[in-house]
């Protein structure tokens, strides 16, 4: 047993036949061949060569391999027992649909097959063939759809660290832009401070030597008058007049500077807040920001995600926000409560098409452009004609172009209105009940390759830094 149990089926086929051996002799060479067809075959090739490998063995009996002939008697015992039924030693000819085994006629026969359906081994083998045939055609499927969708999330995972490397560079960007305000608002600071304390010390100077010229002179005089008070009484009385004269001295008091120390408070008082304040010319704030993950593949999104245009057909990752069915792309977040407007300017655009619509909506297919689809736009300026995608949709009506539009969400009430910004006037209000998060909609339409750039861009609001004495 443990001889057979080392040696492999495909160790018992003749080369020769094809078959389990039958009688395995042993050549010089150290191939087995089976008895018969060793002999049939020298007796063809008239020499004793080795049907394998071609080498002629020395004239003599090649010996019967005894471990092979074991195996392969042991294997063939096997097959007739496992075709034998175990019970009744019968062969197995009949296949029982209920035990979903097969039988021997005599068991077809017994109690406990008698009023089970069976029907003969190769009418199930084929049933029973077909049947995991399509279970392997399910299985088949499956694995391709997991390899297919190994193959995406790998693309995801590459798209995602592009994805990274790109906000990286753009907070890198930003902040250098932040960076190189705050350092030429301190390079300005600083020389502001610098030329007032040239100022001052240049005044401070000039004062000083003035100051040192009276010092200087009023020295000379105590030192001479104390020189002659000091001398005889001729000689002093004689220089008397002289005397007096040099002590009747014109110097004044010293000057009193005011403001000539540096004015800290105008250097340094709420610096912060100042430096803070004058970076409005520099920060800008959209109310609504575009969702890229949501963009359709042949949009392009400006810095900071507020402003899309159509260009060549990117390759990104069909994640189940983006719309692929339409041109289009969301507002990041949605709202699902309160009152929120932004303002698209349109001024550039070309069959553009703006508004809100339920989180639900058919990204994977044509979308639906009616409120019954969850979908409230206008747009549609082709030949100077608006329209509200109602259903039937509306041709609006307006002077002038409009170039700039203002969307008012009321989540609450159920409303969405489209104002031109320019003269607030309402051009169109949607009235529905949602109830479901909703997203701005944005969709710059489709042109031609070198026709331009035909941009949807959401204006920036005023920023106003007000001052509380709460």
């Amino acid at each position: 047993m443990a001889t057979h149990s080392v040696i492999s089926r495909e160790d018992l086929i003749c080369p020769q036949c094809t078959d389990i051996y039958c009688f395995p002799v042993l050549l010089q060479c150290g191939h087995n061949i089976c008895k018969v067809c060793l002999q049939k075959f020298w007796e063809w090739k008239g020499c004793q060569e080795c049907p394998v490998c071609r080498v002629v063995s020395i004239p003599k009996r090649p010996p019967i391999n005894l471990v092979l002939k074991i195996a392969a008697d042991h294997y063939h015992l096997e097959k007739m027992s496992a075709d034998r039924c175990q019970l009744h030693e019968e062969k197995l000819s009949i296949f029982c649909q209920n035990d979903e085994k097969p039988i021997c006629l005599v068991c077809q026969m017994s109690k406990q097959h008698k009023i089970h359906e069976c029907c003969p081994l190769d009418e199930a083998a084929k049933q029973k063939k077909e049947d995991v045939a399509g279970r392997m055609e399910s299985l088949k499927k499956k694995l391709q759809t997991l390899n297919k969708t190994r193959e995406t999330w790998e693309n995801t995972r590459t798209f995602i660290q592009r994805q990274a490397d790109e906000n990286n560079r753009a907070i890198r960007e930003e902040f250098q832009k932040l960076h190189m305000f705050l350092f030429e608002e301190e390079d300005s600071r600083l020389q502001v401070l610098s030329q007032e304390v040239d100022v001052k010390v240049k005044v401070m100077s000039i004062k000083l030597d003035s100051i040192e010229k009276q010092i200087k002179s009023l020295v000379s005089v105590i030192s001479d008058t104390e020189t002659r008070l000091r001398g005889d009484d001729l000689s002093f009385l004689l220089d008397y007049k002289d005397t007096k004269k040099k002590l009747k001295c014109n110097i004044g008091e010293p000057e009193i500077i005011r403001d000539i120390l540096i004015n800290s408070g105008t250097h340094q008082a709420s610096l912060k807040f100042q430096v803070w304040k004058k970076m409005e010319r520099l920060v800008k704030y959209v109310p609504i920001t575009l969702d890229p993950n949501t963009a359709q593949a042949n949009l392009e999104l400006s810095e900071e995600l507020s402003c899309v245009q159509y260009t060549s057909q990117r390759t990104l990752p069909d994640n189940p926000e983006r719309c692929t069915g339409g041109v289009c792309v969301l507002g990041a977040g949605g709202f699902v409560s309160g009152k929120h407007r932004w303002t698209v300017d349109v001024s550039q655009g070309k069959d553009w098409y703006i508004g809100v619509v339920r989180e639900s909506i058919q990204r994977k297919a044509a979308m639906s452009l009616k409120p019954s689809e969850g979908v409230w736009i206008i747009g549609g300026i082709i030949g100077d004609v608006l329209w509200a995608q109602t259903s039937p949709r509306t041709k609006l009506e307006w002077k002038q172009k409009p170039e700039r539009i203002t969307v008012e969400l009321d989540y609450d009430k159920g409303k969405v209105t489209f104002i031109n910004a320019v003269d607030s006037k309402t051009i169109f209000t949607f009235k529905d009940k949602f109830t479901e998060r909703i997203f701005p909609y944005f969709s710059p339409g489709i042109h031609d390759e070198g026709s331009g750039p035909f941009p949807l861009a959401i204006c920036s609001q005023t920023i106003t830094i007000a001052v509380s004495n709460k």
